[in-house]
């Protein structure tokens, strides 16, 4: 492996540390998500747990919101069916699932503070208990809108990366490629500024520590981003990844940081969007298919989001300098 050596610049360190802790896995997943779990965090933590409702998947926020409101609900009517069958007035039931049942549906229905009037409190404890049930449902249903309002009202980058990225012909040398685009129709950022970083495992006084080097790209920024965009980084004779093959960059851990900002005008806010590539994520020698074309009137551009991960292998040629051997070439191409 022969990996060109140079002075690290601090300010290249990404902040995940120079010793390995678990090799062959990914720091920055595909999503953009940071790959590393906190433990020993207190459980009731406002910051922590708004921060979760707000971050977490969709389907698992629905969970936690008809969960809780179900688990409520079946308290406050274990409370109402342990004071007594006398307790509610209007109730139908007989039997004790039948008195439990009419029980829920009125604590339902004071939570949600639409009392239908079918079945009301009779006495002052239940009475007591409707009105602080009432107070608690218009807190948590308060609760619940805002928190909906802050996760449709969350910046997002909606940027697609492609699966893999490629290392294959630019100009007269060789350069490591990937592209993105915007995933939304009418949704264009502008000032888009690119950065790469490469981790690498080293060997330093008999120790195996990452490295972290700043790569540099053809092109680090676009006023605004319409179509799609191809970040290069030429792989010239001052590249740290100059003549690496694929098992060099397996051997050293190779990994591919890249951050995206940007400015969306409909949210008026800066966003940023994350992404990784490990070397298994490392095409050779391949070029990527043209994404877009020109409508059949001639008055528009057409996008195809679904040829965003597509390439063609090429030959290799004399002008690659990322030179493999014919058995890992055929081993890629498998």
């Amino acid at each position: 492996m022969s990996i060109r050596k140079e002075k690290i610049n601090p300010e290249d360190d990404l902040g995940f540390g120079t010793q390995p802790v678990i090799k062959s896995q990914p720091v920055i997943n595909k999503d953009g998500t940071i790959n590393i779990k906190r433990t020993g965090l207190p459980f009731f933590t406002t910051s922590n747990n708004y921060h979760s409702l707000i971050t977490m998947s969709w389907r698992k926020f629905w969970v936690i919101v008809f969960s809780a409101y179900f688990t409520v609900n079946i308290i406050f009517a274990l409370i109402y069916f342990s004071l007594g069958s006398d307790v509610l007035d209007g109730k139908s039931g007989n039997t004790n699932f039948d008195r439990f049942m009419d029980a829920f549906f009125f604590s339902a229905q004071t939570i949600s503070t639409v009392g239908y009037g079918h079945i009301s409190p009779k006495g002052i404890i239940p009475n007591t208990i409707a009105a602080l049930e009432s107070m608690m449902g218009l807190l948590a249903f308060a609760l619940a809108t805002g928190l909906l309002y802050g996760r449709f009202s969350k910046p997002k980058a909606y940027i697609q990366f492609t699966k893999h990225a490629l290392i294959g012909p630019y100009k007269d040398i060789t350069g490591l490629m990937f592209r993105f685009v915007s995933f939304k129709d009418n949704h264009t950022l502008t000032d888009v500024e690119v950065k790469v970083s490469l981790s690498i495992l080293e060997e330093e006084n008999g120790k195996s520590v990452y490295k972290f080097y700043s790569l540099p790209l053809e092109r680090t920024r676009v006023d605004s981003l319409p179509m799609n965009f191809t970040v290069v980084h030429p792989i010239d004779n001052e590249s740290p990844i100059q003549g690496l093959t694929l098992e060099d960059m397996r051997n050293s851990d190779f990994e591919i940081y890249v951050s995206l900002r940007g400015y969306d005008d409909g949210y008026s806010s800066t966003v940023l969007q994350r992404t990784s590539y490990t070397y298994n994520e490392i095409i050779f020698n391949a070029k990527f298919v043209q994404m877009y074309k020109e409508s059949g009137d001639g008055n528009t551009t057409i996008v195809n989001l679904n040829k965003l991960n597509s390439y063609n292998l090429i030959e290799v040629d004399t002008r690659q300098i990322a030179q493999v051997s014919d058995t890992t070439g055929d081993a890629m191409k498998n």
